[in-house]
């Protein structure tokens, strides 16, 4: 890390589950009866386009009065550390940008962004009480909730910016995720095959574990802040 010109990190689920985010997946995810993966696509959305704003109106509430924690913290200052710091997340919650880290790549999208459905443009909506629902668009289309859906693909350039900071770091850290979701799940091995050096974050064991240079068995929020000021 001392020598290091070139940083790149992968966040996941467990780095925004420490400032109380919850993963919207299985029991934990469920609303009026339906699971995350019965809404989140863009069949549900063309089906019933009020129905999905409800759910995600529901957790733009949940989400809103919660705070970056230690671990998002340690993130904004090892940026400042380094020539070149990329920072890819596959968190929708916009928590990294609250905390003050600038250069974020979101695989999966934002979830207090919005899109037009005709013309594509992306806004920024922080409004947790929508005054209409579905919102529509100045041009008098649907907006649609600025998020990758299951069955869509993420968005090229994201996706290539992402590849690219894997495959010209010097270290990865990859703090969080359970390395389990494409395309996010192969980029340690992208960037272990480039020369980099690998650091997990993590309190459990994951898929990649057994392929990392360094495991650091812990949350983020406590082994973040010990890596930055080590």
């Amino acid at each position: 890390m001392r020598s290091a010109k070139r940083v790149t990190v992968l966040t996941g689920a467990g780095v925004s589950a420490e400032s109380g985010v919850p993963t919207f997946r299985g029991e934990e995810g469920l609303w009026r009866n339906f699971r995350a993966e019965e809404l989140a696509t863009p069949e549900a959305f063309y089906n019933d386009p009020k129905l999905v704003w409800e759910w995600y109106g529901w957790r733009r509430k949940l989400i809103a009065p919660l705070k970056p924690n230690p671990g998002h913290s340690a993130l904004v200052d090892m940026e400042k550390k380094y020539q070149r710091f990329v920072l890819i997340t596959q968190n929708v919650d916009g928590l990294h940008a609250k905390a003050g880290s600038k250069n974020i790549l979101e695989l999966h999208g934002n979830i207090w962004h919005t899109r037009c459905t005709v013309e594509g443009m992306v806004k920024e909506n922080l409004e947790t009480e929508l005054k209409e629902i579905p919102p529509l668009c100045e041009c008098g289309a649907m907006l649609r909730p600025h998020i990758v859906w299951f069955g869509e693909s993420l968005e090229p350039e994201i996706l290539k910016g992402a590849m690219d900071a894997c495959r010209n770091c010097d270290v990865m850290i990859v703090a969080g995720t359970s390395a389990v979701v494409q395309p996010a799940a192969s980029m340690a091995g992208i960037a272990s095959d480039a020369g980099a050096f690998i650091i997990e974050v993590n309190p459990d064991r994951t898929l990649i574990t057994g392929e990392v240079d360094a495991h650091l068995h812990g949350k983020s929020g406590d082994v973040l802040p010990l890596l930055l000021n080590a």
